[in-house]
């Protein structure tokens, strides 16, 4: 399978779909399907993730007949894309810098950001930022934790109607009782994703106000309290890139996977091995590879990063 186009945000099946396209000038899915030996609903669904990405055009007509756009202005169009994002990211780093510079120096201007010490002091911010929370709260989860790992202030407020949206890193499942916490804010209405390499902890409210601790040492830990400015701008479009490569935690009612099953997958593709899943859920690391090993059956995959792929594009994880 061909992955050239992967920089670009193009999935590898999907890349195989587009050459396909490219060498048959106008395809329909079950056209494809018997060129890649997939179902046709897989290779439809390729297709329209294509067209979306601009790299191929449906053609007039009843049939789902497709025509690819030239690779040069398509694939251009692509990188322009992603370099707009990252270009974004730029401007976070360096206004995290120009915060950093300020809080070092002692200079942080008291109406865009406030800069408060030690654990007690985030703690406050923390519940205080909820509290006054209108619409929703974003969040980067990962450890260590100032004071306790639960958020009992997420329970109220989610019972008020604010949107709880957070990214937690797999570290953070790791840690006891976290899961089943998330487990539990979940069924209240918490939207949770899993992203590895998580490299900060965040939370925004009503996108007026973020907190951010400045290091992941806690002792002493100094945070930013941030306001209306174009700091709090550039987070909250990192908070929603992060949102965007982020893979969800809760699927829909309808997959026919048990719960359990559904967690092993999700933190498999989250990047934990046996001993890991199997210490989280309770299960000998034997019990563990054999529930795998059905999944691995039901899905049709030869090995877990198949099993990832194949429950992902199936909506199940």
């Amino acid at each position: 399978m061909t992955n050239e186009l992967t920089a670009a945000g193009i999935d590898p099946f999907d890349e195989s779909v587009y050459r396909a396209v490219l060498t048959r000038r106008t395809a329909v899915p079950t056209e494809l399907a018997a060129d890649l030996g997939c179902s046709p609903l897989r290779a439809a669904r390729a297709l329209d993730r294509l067209h979306d990405h601009g790299l191929v055009g449906r053609l007039a007509g009843v049939r789902r007949r497709y025509a690819a756009i030239e690779p040069g202005a398509a694939v251009e169009s692509l990188v322009r894309n992603r370099a707009a994002e990252l270009d974004r990211v730029r401007t976070a780093a360096g206004e995290l810098s120009r915060l950093f510079a300020a809080a070092q120096a002692g200079t942080a201007g008291e109406d865009e950001v406030e800069i408060t010490t030690g654990r007690e002091a985030l703690g406050r911010w923390f519940v205080r930022l909820q509290q006054e929370a209108r619409q929703d709260v974003m969040t980067l989860d990962r450890p260590p934790y100032a004071l306790t790992t639960s958020n009992p202030v997420e329970s109220t407020a989610l019972g008020r109607g604010v949107r709880y949206r957070a990214v937690y890193a797999p570290e953070a499942l790791e840690w006891p009782g976290v899961l089943e916490d998330i487990r539990g804010l979940v069924r209240r209405g918490e939207q949770a994703r899993v992203m590895p390499g998580l490299r900060i902890k965040l939370a925004i409210a009503d996108r007026r106000l973020a907190l951010m601790p400045l290091s992941l040492d806690l002792d002493g830990v100094r945070a930013a309290v941030i306001r209306p400015s174009t700091l709090l701008d550039a987070l909250t479009d990192y908070w929603e890139l992060c949102w965007k490569q982020a893979l969800p935690l809760d699927v829909p009612a309808e997959d026919p996977l048990c719960e359990e099953d559904r967690l092993v997958l999700t933190l498999l593709v989250g990047g934990f091995k046996d001993e890991a899943i199997a210490r989280q859920l309770g299960w000998s690391v034997r019990t563990m590879r054999r529930r795998m090993s059905r999944l691995h059956e039901l899905l049709g995959a030869v090995n877990r990063f198949q099993a990832g792929v194949v429950a992902t594009r199936r909506g199940w994880i």
